[in-house]
């Protein structure tokens, strides 16, 4: 069992980078990041298993699949990195490199009550399950767009 835990197709990617400078303000989308102990350089997160968060490219058209709407931009879901090619949930606990930095997932991202204002009616739900990790930072580094997401062994 422990060899297929290990085991993945592909190395992930970074598809986008944003940033939440205070509560409520707009996300700031990004090319790069300096990710520090505390989160993204820029970020309102602080450090701790909730300091960066991250979700998975693929999720976003069951999130609208599950609204009956148009596409879902990570904007919207408020999340810090969009990772794609891997399963974020297949590495829980684990150590990631992305870009420079390391990463480990901690817990399931749960989403917040302004689902329902983002989305309308059904949105915290549409996004249950499917609104991403929550990562604490092991070692601060550069991410850039289209750097690799890959387990640490």
């Amino acid at each position: 069992m422990a060899d297929l835990l290990a085991r993945h197709a592909q190395p992930g990617r970074v598809d986008w980078i944003g940033v939440r400078p205070e509560r409520r303000a707009a996300v700031v989308s990004l090319p790069q990041v300096q990710v520090e102990m505390a989160g993204l350089d820029g970020d309102r997160a602080r450090a701790g298993k909730r300091a960066v968060t991250l979700i998975q490219a693929e999720h976003l058209p069951v999130i609208a699949g599950l609204l009956g709407g148009p596409e879902v931009t990570p904007e919207a879901l408020r999340r810090n990195i969009l990772i794609s090619g891997i399963n974020l949930g297949a590495l829980k606990g684990r150590d990631i490199a992305v870009g420079d930095a390391v990463l480990r997932l901690t817990v399931i991202c749960a989403p917040c009550s302004r689902m329902e204002e983002t989305f309308g009616p059904g949105g915290y739900n549409a996004v249950r399950g499917h609104g991403g990790w929550c990562a604490e930072v092991v070692t601060p580094g550069l991410v850039r767009l289209g750097d690799a997401v890959r387990v640490v062994d």
